[in-house]
């Protein structure tokens, strides 16, 4: 997919992004996105995360040259990000490694220049992250990485207990015409709830109803340690989850924001402006050593 700067990044900050051709690779524990800035333009690229981290940036790697018809000489920085970011290498090319709670700062605060609050659930962990609007800077974040309630693994079990695909439940959640009570924490003792309310004859859309409050709820113990402050974005691999947005609204009792990029590729918009960030140093730094030669 390619888009212009102006009908993707919030107005107040387009004019801070560059024309050099750089990269921002987000490497997550079940796809792999990217983003390539280039010429006033936004190209972004999506695949499954493979067994190896490097060979699934390979592959977004391609998918964005063949789209934007460059080639990899052209770019001038990477930045990687993500479940898989330490594996990474691309030769010459200069890269960095960042946090993905940075990237998904950087990239929702470029999308959404208001944006205080960010909730970001992926397919291993879940986290509550709190930005400053003045620069896009984490200002404090926390992460349930210890237990899969409130992740993509949680819901991904969920939808093959009710025989949905993920792509489904959280659709047949916005059919319900009452959740299920979920009450266990814990993923283990949620599934066999699950399997119990099937057995009682429950509505499936019910259930699928019940496990989305159930995991917001996961979720909202997170946001209640570090403030919920608007506007608020909500990212990751989940954040496609309609009925997932919808629980996290009813529980949250606060919007989520609108923007104009799937918010699937915020850590790896992030990314790419981190990366030309970095070349701007860096070509900073050059004239410096420049002039205290001369």
């Amino acid at each position: 997919m390619m888009k212009r700067f102006d009908e993707v990044i919030d107005s107040a900050l387009v004019h801070g992004l560059g024309n050099s051709p750089v990269i921002g690779i987000d490497i997550g524990s079940r796809t792999g996105k990217a983003v390539l800035l280039a010429e006033g333009k936004i190209y972004t690229a999506i695949v499954p995360t493979g067994v190896y981290a490097q060979e699934t940036a390979e592959k977004l790697y391609h998918k964005l040259f063949r789209e934007a018809a460059i080639e990899k000489q052209q770019i001038r920085f990477i930045v990687g990000t993500g479940y898989g970011r330490i594996a990474l290498d691309f030769g010459e090319t200069p890269l960095k490694i960042i946090t993905e709670i940075s990237c998904h700062a950087m990239g929702a605060h470029f999308l959404n220049s208001k944006v205080q609050t960010i909730v970001d659930i992926g397919g291993q962990d879940s986290k509550a992250i709190r930005v400053d609007p003045r620069n896009g800077k984490v200002v404090e974040f926390i992460m349930n990485d210890k237990c899969a309630a409130g992740t993509g693994i949680f819901l991904e079990k969920v939808a093959h207990l009710l025989d949905l695909t993920i792509e489904k439940l959280g659709q047949e959640a916005l059919n319900a015409d009452k959740a299920s009570d979920i009450s266990s924490q814990c993923v283990v003792f949620a599934e066999s709830e699950v399997i119990s309310l099937k057995a009682r004859g429950e509505k499936r859309e019910n259930i699928a109803a019940g496990i989305h409050l159930a995991t917001v709820r996961r979720v909202k113990n997170l946001l209640n340690r570090i403030g919920l402050k608007p506007d608020l974005i909500f990212s990751g691999g989940v954040s496609n989850n309609v009925g997932m947005r919808k629980a996290l609204e009813d529980i949250l009792g606060h919007p989520v924001s609108q923007v104009k990029l799937d918010t699937i590729y915020a850590g790896a918009l992030g990314a790419a402006i981190l990366a030309q960030k970095s070349l701007s140093d860096q070509a900073s730094a050059d004239v410096g050593e420049n002039r205290n030669v001369s």
